[in-house]
């Protein structure tokens, strides 16, 4: 089959997969059941937490360094043997080996027309929502636990990626600009969205780990754009415009297993990897299921809107598609009940 032939045959199933998410008009979606990880305290503070929900799994101590930072890292919480079958899998769609319906492998772009091995050239592996072994870390109890404290028991895994951070070369090709992941996000509200991200192996300086700029989940979300560097940027690397380089950071290095949950406004980025090995993280982004789309239209997020609608359409060769359709595909109930995602 010639790559347009596969192109149709992408849009087909998506199609197909759209519909059947699509509720029929006039009627409300059928809930789903799934058990919770995490129970709701029935003891609440009023008015001292805006970004945690009452539960009793975080500490009170660690409550308020998420309210004042808006992250929050756990040690060891993803064991050794995941993160090896996540890393197989990795190179099992490297290979080609799998084709997971809708994922996009994305290459740098320094490195696309050179001969080496797969696995040395795709950055990252995202929506792999329908890949089964990879989309395992979404479910993961201990890491579902954690995520209810804050979006509540009913969750929505609704981006996810695989990142396999190269050696970087003097173009510095696979650096993230500093930005907020809501630039991405359609839906709302943002507090009740959390990102889960956790180390495949040592993340520190020299191999370029998260970057966060604390306590900027409380501010607004900002204009992005391509950044003006030299050399080549790869797709859809948004990062916020005017950033001010002085700002102060905090390099957020951790050890295998780690993960750390931030809110979807903070500020980050990641450096250069400046060793000679590959710097791989998994992550989701999670949102509660009362979550509702917003329209981008004459917002800051309006551009981001049209570059993501373009690369789908040409992906699937379905010039149908909207943003919310891209999403609905993406979105996947991982505990409790889908209400509006």
């Amino acid at each position: 089959m010639d790559q347009l032939g596969k192109r149709s045959a992408a849009a087909a199933r998506l199609d197909a997969i759209l519909r059947h998410l699509r509720p029929a008009r006039g009627a409300a979606p059928a809930p789903i059941a799934i058990p919770t990880s995490a129970q709701l305290s029935a003891v609440t503070q009023p008015g001292r937490f805006c970004y945690t929900l009452d539960n009793d799994v975080l500490t009170t101590e660690q409550r308020q360094f998420y309210e004042e930072n808006g992250y929050l890292i756990i040690k060891k919480l993803v064991s050794d043997e995941d993160i090896e079958r996540f890393r197989k899998e990795f190179v099992r769609i490297c290979n080609k080996e799998v084709n997971p319906l809708g994922a996009m492998i994305m290459k740098d772009e320094m490195l696309r027309s050179q001969s080496v091995l797969p696995e040395k050239v795709v950055n990252k592996v995202q929506d792999f929502q329908e890949d089964e072994e990879l989309f395992r870390y979404c479910t993961l109890p201990q890491v579902l636990k954690y995520v209810e404290c804050f979006t509540g028991p009913n969750i929505m895994a609704m981006h996810t990626m695989l990142i396999n951070k190269l050696p970087d070369s003097d173009k510095q090709t696979f650096r993230h600009p500093m930005h907020q992941d809501l630039h991405y996000f359609p839906f709302r509200p943002a507090d009740r969205i959390v990102c889960s991200w956790t180390a495949m192996e040592r993340t520190d300086r020299n191999n370029g780990c998260l970057a966060v700029l604390p306590g900027t989940h409380k501010e607004s979300l900002k204009p992005h754009g391509y950044p003006e560097w030299e050399g080549i940027v790869n797709k859809l690397f948004h990062g916020i415009l005017d950033y001010d380089e002085n700002s102060p950071r905090v390099h957020v290095v951790m050890e295998k297993g780690d993960t750390v949950f931030f809110h979807p406004l903070l500020i980050h980025g990641s450096g250069v990897n400046k060793t000679s090995g590959f710097r791989k993280s998994i992550s989701c982004h999670f949102a509660s299921s009362e979550c509702y789309y917003i329209d981008v239209k004459n917002t800051v997020q309006e551009d981001l809107e049209k570059e993501t609608v373009e690369i789908a359409r040409r992906k699937f060769n379905a010039s149908s598609l909207d943003l919310k359709d891209i999403w609905s595909f993406r979105a996947r109930l991982v505990q409790g009940e889908r209400v509006n995602l």
